[in-house]
């Protein structure tokens, strides 16, 4: 598929951060198997400097804002709310805020999650815990996460259509 296309298509897959599917483009044009297409998106990722994947964990949203709700990406949204944390009882959001705001203050992004399947317990508890962390381990854990994010949100597009899958 051509560039623009291409793009089009998995630019949204990394939050924000359409210079992943860019980057990807010469390698995974062609692939349409979303276990490969994911590993050479991470693979884009991963070989990125620490500033650019420092703005890429900085474009994911922070987990259970109600501010934030309107602003989220259909996929975020979606994602959270198969988590139940469009649902969260009022102690619950103010256990978020704070843990949200806790942990930007520690490591200086917000902490990321691939909450499709999980329970808000879950995550509460991944929190907390994860705040033990040093900065470096939350950093590739951070990134870890969003790989997973991205491999779930491949695997949920519908495969490319035949127009999609021209060559150029």
């Amino acid at each position: 598929m051509d560039k623009a296309t291409f793009i089009a298509r998995y630019g949204g897959v990394y939050e924000h951060s359409p210079w992943v599917a860019e980057e990807a483009y010469e390698r995974a044009r062609r692939v349409t198997d979303p276990a490969r297409l994911a590993e050479i998106m991470a693979a884009c990722v991963d070989a990125a400097d620490e500033a650019t994947k420092l703005a890429l964990i900085r474009a994911h949203p922070d987990l259970a804002d109600r501010a934030a709700v309107g602003g989220l990406t259909t996929a975020s949204g979606e994602e959270q709310a198969s988590a139940g944390l469009d649902q969260c009882t009022p102690g619950e959001y103010a256990r978020f805020g704070a843990l949200n705001r806790e942990y930007k203050a520690k490591f200086g992004f917000p902490f990321v999650m691939a909450v499709r399947g999980r329970h808000r317990r879950e995550i509460l508890a991944a929190f907390e815990q994860r705040l033990g962390n040093d900065r470096e381990t939350e950093l590739a854990t951070a990134i870890r996460e969003i790989h997973a994010i991205a491999r779930l949100r491949l695997e949920a597009m519908e495969p490319p259509t035949a127009v999609d899958r021209r060559l150029v």
